[in-house]
C-alpha cells in the first residue's frame, strides 16, 4: 500500500494505490484521492508510476490509554468505544475502521477544551453492531466510576447503529446521578470533509458540562445541515435513517433539550427531567444475555418461540402488529414459555402509539396467557429493560418492573405523533 504519482497521457494523478480485490478489474488501477474519493484509471493510460511513500495499515488498538487537558473548568470524561465517530478510512479496503487514539479527539474537536477540562479514555474498539449486554454493564460501571470521582458528566463516543440500545441501558443502570451520561456518534467518519463528528462531540461535551439534567441522553444533529443539536432521552430515541445526520428522533415525545454549540447554550425543551443530584449515585449495572427481541411476521413458525426457550432465554419481548397481536398459531408455544417461567412481554412494531391488549380478542387471549403489555415502550428499549430486569430482580418481580416507569420509557399518555419525513 503506497502513495503514488501516476503519469498519464493527459496529466498527473496522486493518491493511495488501492490493492486489488476479488472484484477488481485487472485492467484498472484504483486510486484514493486526497479528497477521499476513489477513481479508476485504465492501466493502458498510465505511462509511469512513481512511488512517493509506503503506508502502514491500521494502527494497533491500545485500550486503556488516556489523555487529559486541565483548563481549570469542571471535568468531563470522554470514553471512546469505537464506531464511525472515531473511525478513519482503511485504505486497503476503502472501508472505515475504529481507532482508539485518544489524541484524535483533540484533532477532531480542538474547541472542546474550552468547554471543560477533558479526560479522554480509550475504553473499547467496537463497531456498535458488536455490542453485547456485557458491554452495557462495562459502560455503566465506567460511567459510575467517573461520576463518583466528581466528574461533571460522562460522554461516550459510540457507533450510531445501536447507540440507542446503549443509551437506554445506562438510563436503567444509573439512577439519581450527579451528572448526565451523554452518548454521541457520527454518520460520517472523522476524516471525511462532510463529517458530523466535530459538532456532535462539542455538543455532547457542552451537555455533559452545562445541562441541568442528570439522565442518559443521546446527542446528535437536529437537522441534516450543521446547526443546533438535540439531546434525546435515552429511552425514547430511535435511529430512523441509515445515513442522515439527523437520523435520531425522539419517538412519542419531544427531545429533552436543544444544544447550540456556537452560543454555548443548552435550552431545555421539557420540564420532566431528572435533575443533577450532587453526592448521590445509584447504580444497578448488571444485564442478562438471556433476553430476546422477536419481530412477529405473517407466517412466523411457532417453533421460533420454543427454540428460544430451548436456548435458555428467560425473557422474550415480542414486536406485535397494531395494538400488540401475533398469529393464533403462536399462542400454544407462548403459553408453554410462560408456564416454563419465561417472561413474555408485548410491544408494537408500529413504533408510534401504544399497545392495548383489551380491544381485540387476540389481545385478551394474550393477556390470559400472562403476556405483559408494555404501553408505548419502544421495542429496543423494552429489550434492554428486560435484560436489565432479569439481571437485577427475581423472576416473579420482573413483570411488575417492566410495567413500572423508571427512566421515562413509558409515558402517561402518547403525545401527538410526528409523521413528517426526515
Amino acid at each position: 500500500m503506497s502513495r503514488v504519482r501516476l503519469y498519464l497521457e493527459d496529466g498527473v494523478v496522486e493518491g493511495i494505490l488501492m490493492p486489488p480485490t476479488a472484484y477488481s478489474d485487472p485492467n484498472v488501477y484504483v486510486v484514493k484521492l486526497r479528497n477521499g474519493y476513489n477513481v479508476g484509471i485504465a492501466k493502458s493510460r498510465v505511462k509511469k508510476i512513481e512511488e512517493l511513500e509506503g503506508l502502514e495499515g491500521p494502527p494497533e488498538v491500545a485500550v486503556g490509554e488516556a489523555r487529559e487537558v486541565d483548563t481549570g473548568r469542571p471535568w468531563v470524561a470522554i470514553v471512546a468505544t469505537g464506531g464511525t465517530i472515531l473511525s478513519r478510512v482503511e485504505y486497503s479496503t476503502g472501508a472505515v475502521y475504529p481507532t482508539m487514539d485518544p489524541s484524535l479527539l483533540f484533532e477532531l474537536a480542538p474547541g472542546v477544551s474550552e468547554l471543560a477540562s477533558i479526560r479522554v479514555e480509550a475504553f473499547m474498539a467496537k463497531f456498535s453492531e458488536d455490542m453485547k449486554p456485557s458491554d452495557w454493564a462495562a459502560m455503566a460501571e465506567k460511567a459510575a466510576e467517573y461520576l463518583a470521582r466528581g466528574f461533571r458528566g460522562v460522554v461516550f463516543l459510540h457507533g450510531t447503529d445501536t447507540m440507542h440500545y446503549s443509551a437506554a441501558a445506562l438510563a436503567f443502570a444509573i439512577r439519581r446521578s450527579p451528572g448526565p451520561v451523554v452518548f454521541v456518534g457520527a454518520q460520517r467518519s472523522s476524516d471525511r470533509p462532510s463529517s458530523d463528528a466535530f459538532q456532535n462531540i462539542a455538543g455532547a461535551v457542552l451537555a455533559a458540562a452545562a445541562a441541568p439534567f442528570a439522565e442518559s441522553v443521546l446527542v446528535m444533529h437536529k437537522a441534516s445541515s450543521d446547526g443546533a443539536l438535540y439531546a434525546h432521552r435515552g429511552t425514547r430515541v430511535r435511529k430512523m435513517h441509515t445515513s442522515r445526520r439527523d437520523t435520531f428522533r425522539s419517538i412519542g415525545t419531544s427531545p429533552l433539550a436543544e444544544i447550540d454549540v456556537e452560543k454555548r447554550a443548552v435550552k431545555m425543551l421539557r420540564e420532566d427531567y431528572a435533575p443533577r443530584s450532587p453526592g448521590e449515585l445509584s447504580v444497578k449495572a448488571a444485564f442478562s444475555d438471556r433476553a430476546a427481541l422477536v419481530k412477529f411476521y405473517p407466517g412466523m413458525p411457532p417453533s421460533v418461540i420454543s427454540a428460544l426457550v430451548d436456548m435458555g432465554v428467560r425473557g422474550i419481548v415480542l414486536e406485535g402488529t397494531g395494538f400488540g397481536h401475533v398469529a393464533e398459531d403462536l399462542l400454544p408455544e407462548i403459553k408453554k414459555a410462560v408456564d416454563a417461567g419465561v417472561v413474555v412481554a408485548m410491544t408494537s412494531q408500529t413504533i408510534y402509539g401504544r399497545t392495548n391488549l383489551y380491544i381485540y380478542r387476540r389481545g385478551r387471549e394474550l393477556l390470559a396467557l400472562g403476556v405483559v403489555p408494555l404501553e408505548d415502550m419502544l421495542p429496543e428499549t423494552a429489550y434492554v429493560k428486560m435484560s436489565w430486569a432479569l439481571a437485577n430482580y427475581k423472576r416473579e418481580e420482573v413483570p411488575a418492573v417492566l410495567r413500572t416507569p423508571i427512566a421515562g420509557e413509558i409515558t402517561p399518555r402518547s403525545e401527538p405523533a410526528e409523521f413528517g419525513e426526515l
